[in-house]
């Protein structure tokens, strides 16, 4: 197929000529190649000139997507797409194909899997290694390919393999240089990498050896390896992965987070990874979680009693001063026990999880026996073998989330609730008037003795005194002065 020549005026033409290339009718899988030839070759071609912004790109993406072109023939242009990115080493070609996958996986998860299949990869590592941040777009655009498509799936032991030692230390160089920014672009997509990779070889670790994903070699899990040997040059991660539990509500990326730290908490070599000052803000974020999350969020419950054991049992906080002691062991006994209406009778792996967080040493009384401390919390009594800890990190890295669930909350469906009563409860007129008046002021504090009372203005006849008006300005002369003779008369009479 000869390649056609085209010479633009505006930006309008631009979008004209695209609406055409992927209006055309293609009968045949031969029409589809030159069609989708033309596609990119046009798209490459004007990309300096007319996409200048991600926004510009999608919509070049949108609109192959929303394409009779693409609706007739699903199947056979995805895997042509697939095709391109293998093969493809243009950045700007590179750069709406990769924004073609990423909005269709998102859609449509076996796009992911067919790319999984293809060997898509170690052919993502190895754009995202040559690429670095000379085109920064592009390279976000990756990453965020690279994450999407490795989180809805388990990638095998040989593609795994391909992301090495200097691909992990290329992604931390990259937070560490923008530890100064922590709204840059670049921080979110990268530290999503790092966790679904650390997730992978999680679940490759625990594996069992009649998976259908058969591993010949044990596989390193560089993220903790790089985190024990190099972890002081890498403190920008370990503040950002807080910072991100504290806002995140999307329940997979939690579960992410939540893994990393396990390991690092049950990582000899990395018990003390994070500053003392950010483990506090992880014990405020815990606790704050496990509070909120409504009754039927079993899973992700029992994650962050996983993960709090190690926390409180092999870091710092371990150490006295012991941060928040009284209302680590309140919260233990609202999660364990049925004494709070709002909350279910606990489960027996809550029970279980529970129990063993409160057998930590500077969680107890000094003068409580180990059964009366269970009793205490948990409003029961278990046995020695219930006490025994079976936590394992196949029970951590075996819980899973769809992507984009978001975790709800228990303050917000109360919240909900209430105001949810109140519409539709019927109001008066009056009550609808008080609700547009101002707040009262607050009451004054009482005070121990009576105020001074005000003193009285004073008054004359029955008339409020004035004061003085002030008087009026003296008018004054210019005198000549006397002759001496004048003088000795004047003195004389």
């Amino acid at each position: 197929m000869e390649t056609l020549e085209y010479t633009l005026e505006s930006e309008q033409q631009f979008w004209d000529e695209l609406d055409d290339i992927v209006s055309a009718k293609c009968p045949s899988h031969q029409l589809i190649d030159n069609a989708l030839r033309t596609y990119l070759h046009f798209t490459t071609n004007f990309k300096d000139e007319y996409l200048h912004s991600e926004y510009d790109v999608a919509r070049c993406s949108q609109k192959l997507l929303q394409s009779e072109l693409f609706e007739v023939n699903k199947g056979y242009v995805r895997i042509q797409i697939v095709y391109s990115l293998m093969q493809e080493d243009e950045p700007a070609s590179l750069h709406v194909i990769a924004s073609f996958l990423l909005f269709d996986g998102k859609e449509n998860e076996p796009t992911f899997e067919m790319m999984n299949k293809e060997g898509c990869f170690p052919r993502l590592i190895e754009l995202i290694k040559l690429g670095k941040r000379d085109d920064a777009r592009l390279h976000r655009l990756l990453l965020e390919l690279l994450y999407e498509m490795s989180r809805v799936q388990r990638i095998s032991a040989e593609d795994l393999g391909c992301a090495d030692d200097d691909f992990v230390v290329c992604l931390f160089n990259i937070i560490e240089e923008l530890s100064d920014d922590v709204d840059d672009p670049y921080h979110y997509p990268v530290i999503r990498v790092l966790l679904v990779l650390n997730e992978q070889w999680m679940v490759a670790a625990t594996a069992s050896p009649t998976d259908a994903h058969p591993t010949l070699h044990r596989l390193t899990n560089r993220v903790i390896k790089l985190l024990s040997l190099h972890g002081s040059s890498y403190m920008t991660f370990g503040e950002n992965i807080i910072l991100l539990l504290n806002r995140e509500t999307e329940t997979s990326l939690q579960l992410l987070i939540l893994k990393l730290l396990y390991l690092l908490f049950t990582t000899r070599a990395t018990h003390e990874y994070f500053y003392t000052n950010d483990l506090r803000v992880l014990l405020d974020v815990i606790i704050r979680n496990l509070l909120d999350l409504p009754n039927e969020l079993v899973s992700l419950r029992h994650t962050y009693l996983r993960v709090l054991y190690p926390l409180l049992a092999h870091t710092q906080l371990h150490q006295p001063p012991h941060y928040k002691r009284d209302e680590i062991v309140k919260v233990l006994s609202i999660l364990g026990g049925s004494t709070n209406a709002h909350w279910e009778p606990a489960d027996e792996t809550t029970v279980r999880l529970v129990n063993r967080v409160s057998q930590i040493d500077w969680l107890q009384q000094e003068d409580i026996s180990e059964g009366e401390v269970a009793r205490k919390l948990l409003g029961i009594s278990l046995s020695p073998t219930d006490t025994a800890s079976s936590i394992s990190v196949v029970n951590v890295a075996a819980v899973m989330e769809k992507p984009g669930v978001q975790t709800p909350s228990r303050k917000t469906e109360f919240e909900h609730d209430v105001h949810g009563h109140d519409e539709d409860s019927p109001k008066s007129e009056a009550e609808v008037v008080v609700e547009v008046k101002k707040k009262p002021p607050p009451p004054v504090r009482s005070r121990r003795h009576a105020p001074p009372p005000v003193p009285p203005s004073i008054q004359v006849n029955g008339i409020k005194k004035l004061p003085p008006k002030t008087p009026p300005r003296r008018r004054t002369r210019l005198k000549s002065t006397p002759s001496s003779g004048n003088l000795e008369s004047e003195a004389a009479e």
